[in-house]
């Protein structure tokens, strides 16, 4: 479940680098979600990607 939000979070900021417009720093912070949240996995010991 986790991975799946981390992906997610992770395609919408890289659409958003891409895109033409950005909503401010808000992909930024869905970025740095995605990122803990992977993070997280590896320490808690999980595979990051199933």
């Amino acid at each position: 479940m986790l991975e799946t939000i981390a992906i997610v979070l992770l395609v919408m900021w890289i659409l958003g680098l891409v895109s033409s417009y950005t909503i401010g720093g808000l992909i930024h912070i869905l970025f740095v979600i995605a990122v803990v949240l992977f993070l997280l996995r590896i320490i808690q010991g999980r595979s990051p990607i199933k």
